[in-house]
C-alpha cells in the first residue's frame, strides 16, 4: 500500500498537547468547503485559548478520503502562570511606601548643596546651558533628571583642572547610559577599588581601575 501523501498547515513551531478532533471526507466531498471551515474554527480556538493552534491535512490515494485534524498547540517555552487574582493590599502598600521613600530620596540628592542647575554648571565651565545639555546627551558631563527641578549637575564631576572627568563618557556606555547608574557608582565603596568610591578612584587618578570596577558591575559581578 503507498504511504499516504502529508500535508501540514502548522502555525508555530510549539509542541503538540492533544487532538481536538478529526473529520474524514470522501473524495468526492466539497473539500474547499470543509477546508476553509475548519481553518476559521482553528482561528476563533486561537483566539479563545490564547496561543497558536493549527491543523494536520491528510490525504490517502488509496483510501480515497481526506482527513482534517486540528491540533492544539501549546508553546513549549511558556510556563502555567498562577492565577493570584487582585494584588495583596499588605504588598501594595508597601510598594507605594517603596516608592515614595524613593522619590524622597532623590529629592533630597538633588536638592544637595553639590547639585547645581544647567545655568550655574555652565557658568562654572565657562560655556552655555545649550552646551551643557549637549554634553549630558552625550554623556561627557553627569546631569541627573531631578523631575521638578529639572536636571541636576553634581560639582564634584569636576577635576582638578575644572575639567569633567574624562571616564564619563566611558562610565555612561557601560552602565547602560543610565546617569542614576553612573551616579550611583561614583558616590559607593566597591570592593574592586579597595572600598574606595568610584568618585574618589577618579580623583586619584586611577582611571583605569575605574573602568574595571564600572565593567564587573555591569556584568553582574559581586563586588
Amino acid at each position: 500500500m503507498a504511504a499516504p501523501k502529508r500535508s501540514s498547515h502548522t502555525a508555530s513551531h510549539a509542541a503538540v498537547a492533544a487532538l481536538s478532533f478529526t473529520t474524514k471526507l470522501p473524495a468526492q466531498a466539497d473539500f474547499k468547503k470543509v477546508l476553509l471551515e475548519r481553518y476559521q474554527e482553528a482561528i476563533a480556538r486561537s483566539r479563545k485559548i490564547g496561543h497558536r493552534v493549527s491543523f494536520r491535512v491528510e490525504v490517502d490515494p488509496t483510501a480515497g478520503a481526506q482527513t482534517i485534524t486540528p491540533v492544539e498547540e501549546q508553546p513549549v517555552d511558556t510556563f502555567p502562570v498562577e492565577d493570584t487574582g487582585k494584588p495583596d493590599a499588605e504588598l501594595e502598600a508597601a510598594l507605594a511606601e517603596a516608592r515614595a521613600r524613593g522619590r524622597q530620596r532623590v529629592a533630597e540628592i538633588v536638592a544637595g548643596e553639590d547639585m547645581l542647575s544647567a545655568d550655574a554648571f555652565a557658568k562654572l565651565l565657562g560655556t552655555s546651558r545649550v552646551t551643557v545639555n549637549a554634553k549630558r546627551q552625550s554623556g561627557q558631563v553627569l546631569g541627573i533628571d531631578g523631575a521638578k527641578r529639572g536636571f541636576r549637575f553634581p560639582v564634584w564631576q569636576l577635576d582638578k583642572n575644572g575639567r569633567p572627568f574624562g571616564t564619563l563618557p566611558a562610565l555612561h556606555e557601560t552602565l547602560g547610559n543610565s546617569a542614576w547608574a553612573v551616579y550611583r557608582f561614583l558616590v559607593s565603596r566597591h570592593g574592586a577599588l579597595d572600598g574606595r568610591t568610584g568618585l574618589r578612584a577618579l580623583q586619584q587618578g586611577d582611571d583605569a581601575s575605574v573602568l574595571v570596577a564600572a565593567e564587573g558591575l555591569a556584568r553582574g559581578d559581586f563586588d
